[in-house]
């Protein structure tokens, strides 16, 4: 049998707020849920914004600074994007200008003439056209965003000077996720070798502020210099070498796949492969995009991925934008919605949580990616979302039987116009061919925006809480179903859906991602109650008791994590620069590694592997 990975801890921060213990999920369906059930998750927001959670007017400022809404001046200004335009200045006569020595070129254009020089500035004449760049700016086309709640500096919460955003976020991410498990991390490697550890992680277009890619590249044309931490923190798998160095400490697998916006999938699937190879028993995986800058956005435009603020009028036959409904799956739509989401993930392979007593949130019982093959373009959509999305289906029956249908669907659900055709049809005859009648369909970007690498990792988590209110997010942004929406076997919910009080009326979820370039993958994700009855199956009656034992203080524990991170916020894990390893700290023989941070030793390969 292969070992079954669970998610025993999980968190992150979105535009719905903080994803551990379900708080970013209850703020999407807060309507359908009574005010004692969101009092936590209203104090979580107000402590991230920094506001007094006993002001009257608080709830609605969290309610206007979360979710998808008009960028923020902290990102830019969408009214005045900076930008230059080029332009010739003819000569009538001739030119002359002062200029400080420090800002003079290093190589003197053929038509500048040095006059004199006073001190510290020069005078130039310039006897041809003089070629410049004159500052300008422009208003957006695109002013919705899904964007973390207002008032969050995840920078602040440790020593973050020159970090990009996205490596910001994967702190509080990650971090989030430790403290999630209830365990204390030492503990757990404590109980395995320390090279049992994976960590996939990264983002898919990289770090693009002003701290990574955006300043590299612009650096000389703004006539600013270029640092060291430019280029090595831009990197798209920094956020798996950061959680490695500063967070864990680990020695154990890691790395990160990109595949577009199906990227946090493809990283889940490394996960779950090493778990179940047994090259790892705890996986970490998660994905962070801070995307929101001008140029990201931009690119998208013209693209014409990106819903644009006449566009959404024109729908609505009015002339000021709704930011708030700007991403409209499957129904009349123009585009997606950018936003910026960290989401990260633990997982352990099912015995080793039996024996920690870490409590089980589900499990991941496939990942399945394939290609689209030959096509026109490398933009539009082909075949292989048809494949993943019938690999996961037939997965999900052949382990739940006649309650395959006691499962719904975390769409895609992107909001463009091509989205809510194609996906609406692969997911419609995948459901007719299982002979799922109303199979629910949910698409939780209309609450989050679209935040690429870091995509699915919204969707299981939103996913999770279904099992923690037993509510599935309707997507409230939309007042019909396209005409040219496939809908025979579908139950596209434009409403929150009750599935009885803990979820039990369903046993699984579904994650699809169909990403740029034909980046196609679907998972199976299984509710905790189905998890807990196949390990039972497994392991016994006698083992899961004890193990129902164990996990009682480790439930007390997370409930002691999530009290204070809603009143205090989270206390960012960085440890920069302690416990750092030399190699006066190895110890080595033919058989075993012994490193001075870790209690157990790493075995070596004492046999050949391809020989009985």
């Amino acid at each position: 049998m292969k070992k079954l990975p669970v998610i025993v801890g999980f968190g992150g921060i979105n535009a719905a707020g903080r994803t551990s213990m379900h708080h970013g999920h209850k703020r999407m369906v807060h309507e359908a849920l009574s005010e004692q059930k969101m009092q936590s998750t209203w104090q979580d927001l107000a402590t991230l914004m920094q506001l007094d959670i006993n002001d009257a007017a608080t709830k609605d400022a969290i309610l206007a600074g979360t979710l998808v809404r008009r960028i923020e001046k902290t990102h830019y200004d969408v009214d005045a994007v900076p930008t230059g335009k080029q332009a010739k200045l003819a000569k009538a006569e001739a030119m002359q200008f002062q200029i400080k020595k420090i800002h003079m070129p290093q190589t003197l254009p053929e038509n500048w003439k040095i006059i004199s020089e006073q001190g510290r500035e020069v005078t130039v004449e310039v006897t041809d056209a003089l070629d410049v760049i004159l500052p300008d700016s422009y208003a957006s086309k695109v002013t919705s965003a899904g964007q973390l709640p207002a008032g969050f500096d995840p920078g602040a919460l440790y020593k973050s000077a020159h970090h990009p955003r996205g490596l910001q976020m994967t702190v509080y991410g990650a971090s989030d996720a430790v403290e999630s498990i209830g365990i204390d991390w030492q503990t757990i490697l404590s109980n395995i070798s320390p090279e049992q550890i994976s960590v996939y992680a990264g983002s898919a277009v990289g770090q693009a502020d002003q701290f990574g890619l955006r300043g590299l590249y612009q650096a000389g044309y703004n006539g600013k210099r270029t640092t060291s931490k430019m280029m090595p923190l831009a990197l798209p798998e920094m956020a798996a070498d950061f959680v490695n160095s500063y967070i864990i400490n680990s020695v154990g697998n890691t790395g990160s796949n990109a595949g577009a916006c199906a990227t946090f999938l493809y990283n889940l699937r490394q996960g779950l492969i090493d778990i179940q190879a047994g090259h790892c028993r705890v996986a970490i995986v998660g994905n962070a995009e801070a995307p929101i800058n001008p140029e990201i956005i931009e690119g998208f435009r013209v693209m014409g991925a990106l819903a644009e603020d006449d566009q959404l009028n024109a729908l609505d036959g009015v002339e000021q934008v709704d930011n708030t409904r700007a991403c409209r799956p499957f129904s009349a739509n123009a585009g997606f919605t950018m936003a910026e989401s960290a989401q990260f993930m633990v997982l352990m392979d099912d015995e080793l949580a039996m024996q920690l007593g870490a409590t089980v949130f589900g499990s991941v019982a496939d990942v399945f990616v394939n290609a689209d093959a030959n096509k026109k373009s490398i933009s539009g959509p082909g075949v292989g979302n048809y494949v993943t999305m019938a690999r996961t289906t037939a997965l999900a029956k052949a382990i739940l039987q006649d309650d395959v249908n006691k499962t719904f669907v975390m769409a895609h659900g992107t909001g463009t116009p091509q989205n809510r055709v194609t996906e609406s049809h692969i997911l419609n005859e995948v459901a007719k061919t299982f002979e799922i009648d109303n199979w629910a369909v949910s698409a939780i970007k209309s609450y989050l925006g679209h935040s690429l690498g870091p995509a699915a990792g919204d969707q299981i988590t939103a996913a999770l809480g279904v099992w923690h209110t037993g509510v599935i997010p309707g997507i409230k942004t939309i007042d019909h179903i396209a005409d040219d929406v496939e809908t025979s076997n579908l139950s596209i919910l434009m409403d929150h859906q009750q599935v009885g009080d803990y979820g039990q009326q369903m046993m699984g979820a579904v994650i699809n991602s169909k990403g740029f370039g034909g980046n196609n993958a679907s998972a199976l994700i299984l509710s905790p109650e189905k998890t807990r009855e196949l390990m039972e199956q497994r392991f016994g009656k006698h083992q899961m008791t004890q193990y129902l034992q164990l996990n009682e203080p480790v439930v007390e524990k997370q409930a002691e994590f999530d009290a204070k991170a809603c009143t205090k916020g989270i206390d960012a894990i960085y440890s920069f620069g302690t416990a750092v390893m030399t190699d006066q700290d190895i110890e080595m023989t033919q058989s075993r590694l012994k490193l001075s941070e870790f209690s157990n030793s790493i075995s070596l390969p004492a046999t050949n592997p391809y020989l009985k």
